[in-house]
């Protein structure tokens, strides 16, 4: 009699993890270091292979995104209402600028060279990190959203805001006096993340009702006949669905698929293109708030960490698993063609 195989592990469990919910995680473009905010006030910076904690920054409030400047910098969007940059190697940080409302979301443009920020307050602000210190010399301009901003995301010169109230503008970051696009969510429910294609031809989008929008720039007939939705990151009980948040979405730079994360505690892998799922990973101790693939795609790391949308209740600590990925779990399946009758 054979013993069957145990699952595979959830990956490797980072030692040293933040106290509180985890808002978001990143490798770095250049090495795989990753960088992690929380709830608990601050942004970590972890070396993902060897395990160790090499940086942490504390803020005057919840830390609810970072992104890497370059391999030893990086920025902070808080609830404090700051964005701040934070230089690793020196262990310092200083303000770049502030919002009127909690900073929601932040990226780093190496296009532009410039900081993107997007609050609770409805405004998108950019800064130039190169500005002379004095924030009037570092904010390069402030950019009014229809309602409050869930999530951004960047490919080239191109800028996607998520907003509350399901809207969604397109930019260009060389001409941001107004959004080449304003777009409504093609889900029916609040936007959770929204995450550009690496290719640079689109976006997917999720929502807070196990669904995925997978949407194109190009407006032409032809692009637009090529979106879709997915339905995710559910289960039937009792012949009674049971739907839950699409918190995450995390591209492979190599394949250009997928994955996503839900309050389920799965993570799925998915092959756009070819309307696929490729692979589920064993379930996590509690809900994926963050996901991040390493640069060259060898590595994912997975946010197990409760979200709070059933309310406050005992929840498993929170936690960050490094997980080696294998080849068959992201590399898209060949469509197999019937050989044509002789």
């Amino acid at each position: 009699m054979t013993t069957p195989h145990p699952p595979p592990a959830p990956g490797r469990e980072l030692s040293n993890p933040p106290a509180d919910g985890i808002s978001n995680l990143r490798f770095s473009n250049h090495s795989d270091n990753l960088l992690v905010s929380s709830w608990d006030k601050t942004v970590r910076l972890y070396d993902a292979s060897a395990n160790s904690l090499r940086g942490e920054f504390m803020h005057g409030g919840p830390v609810l995104d970072c992104c890497f400047h370059d391999d030893s910098s990086g920025f902070s969007a808080s609830a404090d209402n700051t964005v701040r940059r934070i230089v690793f190697s020196h262990g310092k940080e200083d303000i770049l600028g502030r919002h009127d409302a909690p900073v929601r979301c932040i990226e780093y443009s190496y296009a532009a060279g410039q900081v993107i920020s997007g609050s609770w307050d409805k405004t998108l602000k950019c800064w130039d990190p190169r500005g002379a210190s004095g924030q009037e010399r570092t904010l390069v301009g402030t950019y009014p959203q229809p309602e409050r901003v869930y999530s951004l995301s960047l490919v080239g010169n191109r800028l996607v805001v998520a907003t509350a109230g399901r809207h969604v503008n397109v930019y260009d970051l060389r001409n941001m006096s107004q959004p080449e696009q304003r777009r409504e969510s093609s889900l029916k429910y609040q936007t959770r993340c929204v995450r550009c294609y690496p290719n640079g031809t689109g976006y997917a989008l999720s929502s807070v009702e196990g669904r995925v929008a997978m949407e194109f720039f190009d407006l032409s007939e032809a692009s637009q006949a090529k979106k879709y939705a997915f339905k995710c990151h559910r289960k039937s009980e009792a012949g009674r669905d049971i739907v839950y948040p699409v918190n995450a979405i995390a591209f492979h730079p190599v394949y250009g698929t997928f994955a996503t994360g839900g309050c389920d505690g799965f993570v799925n892998v998915w092959d756009g293109n070819n309307k696929k799922r490729l692979y589920q990973y064993s379930k996590y101790p509690t809900s994926i708030a963050a996901l991040s693939f390493s640069r060259d795609g060898r590595l994912l790391a997975v946010a197990s960490s409760y979200t709070f949308e059933e309310g406050d209740k005992p929840h498993e600590p929170d936690a960050i698993f490094v997980r080696s990925v294998n080849e068959i779990e992201v590399k898209p399946k060949p469509k197999v063609y019937p050989n044509p009758p002789a």
